[in-house]
């Protein structure tokens, strides 16, 4: 929890005392979500609440004013019942929770590169797979910015209520690459077929990249990381052997020939574990975004709150801006900013490689840089841990 939470919390009590019950978005099915709650300080998680209206979730917004805010994906007989099985489950929304926070070769303190980043597999995600490859209407879908590191999409179509966690974790399987038959593939015309050429050139650049860097490079382990995400048993000698065939013309020239048994059964494996790992909408292979699609009892971060780790709202998005290279995209970090202000506030930061922009304001430094800011970016960089007050 930030230092100076008591101030922060006090200001988040504010943003909601200013809200009219008719300003809160509600999700469908109101009566059948159970609700949770983290409070600032060390307070305990306060769930198994529910609520009829509006006017009762706005007075306990106003009354406790959270850190975060979280209701059920899942509909219930009696959302407010302490176990699940006194809850009576009905069936739950189909959600993809993309984060940030794991992808590959993103600092994770560079902040606008992180939501760039994000963003562009969010509408990756929709556009290569969820609605070409398995038919999902956009009529039923719902997409938000998280508030913090990522991006949520939402189905509440009635017929995917009932799937149960194996179809779920089925079709994350299959967005993630793994097992995929790479011959068979390449020759659909399909998300992955697209996905597969491109990745090909990409792995092949980062192959010789890793050439030139030594057999101790951090290329080198962020590889073998990779491939073990997709249940390859990938070793330093194996990548390193793959590598230096990669960097043979001979090698390279069959490859862009279009063979696909290049580096003999070993490195051949492995490279195409690679491309899938880069081909793929890689986030969903986060061991915790997984677990958002597949398990049917989770909980999703309510739209319109405020998230206690950046002071950023909880943010629905348009589906004509969700391509980031569309006519006119959404911006996290201008639409979700609450807290505003002047430029009155001093704050040191704690960690290196710090970027972040906030109310079109930019900042970049090391540990120790001090500014002057206004307080959505003071709130910010508190709550991310990576700066403190200056106290005159």
């Amino acid at each position: 929890m930030a230092k100076g939470w008591s101030r922060i919390g006090s200001r988040f009590a504010d943003f909601y005392r200013s809200m009219e019950p008719s300003d809160i978005w509600l999700p469908p099915r109101l009566r059948r979500r159970e609700w949770m709650f983290m409070p600032w300080g060390d307070g305990a998680t306060d769930r198994h609440r529910s609520f009829t209206d509006a006017g009762a979730l706005h007075s306990y917004l106003c009354q406790r004013f959270p850190h975060s805010c979280f209701h059920s994906t899942a509909y219930y007989d009696d959302p407010s019942q302490r176990t699940m099985s006194e809850k009576g489950w009905r069936g739950a929304d189909l959600i993809f929770d993309l984060d940030g926070d794991h992808l590959h070769g993103i600092s994770p303190t560079d902040f606008p590169n992180l939501i760039s980043a994000i963003q562009d597999q969010t509408w990756s995600l929709w556009n290569d797979f969820l609605e070409p490859e398995f038919g999902f209407n956009r009529d039923y879908a719902q997409f938000t910015f998280s508030g913090h590191r990522g991006f949520h999409i939402h189905l509440r179509d009635p017929s995917l209520f009932h799937l149960d966690s194996n179809a779920r974790r089925e079709i994350v399987t299959y967005i993630r690459g793994v097992g995929l038959d790479v011959s068979t593939s390449q020759r659909k015309n399909s998300g992955w077929s697209r996905r597969l050429d491109e990745g090909i050139e990409r792995i092949s650049n980062m192959l010789a990249e890793a050439s030139k860097g030594g057999k101790d490079s951090s290329t080198i382990k962020s590889l073998i990381e990779q491939a073990k995400g997709q249940n390859h048993p990938a070793s330093h000698s194996t990548m390193t052997k793959l590598i230096e065939m990669a960097s043979s013309e001979d090698h390279v020239s069959r490859l862009k020939g279009g063979s696909t048994n290049v580096f003999g059964e070993t490195g051949t494996s492995l490279f195409w574990a690679l491309v899938r790992a880069n081909s793929s909408v890689s986030v969903i292979g986060g061991e915790t975004d997984e677990n958002v699609t597949v398990d049917v009892k989770r909980v999703i971060r309510h739209l319109g709150s405020l998230h206690g780790k950046s002071g950023l709202r909880v943010t629905e998005i348009p589906f004509e801006r969700l391509d980031p290279d569309g006519a006119k995209p959404f911006d996290a970090l201008k639409e979700a900013i609450v807290f505003a202000g002047s430029e009155n506030i001093k704050i040191r930061l704690l960690v290196d490689d710090v970027r972040a922009i906030i109310n079109e304001r930019e900042i970049e430094g090391n540990s120790g840089s001090e500014y002057v800011v206004d307080e959505g970016m003071a709130m910010f960089l508190q709550l991310k841990g990576w700066a403190e007050l200056v106290t005159p």
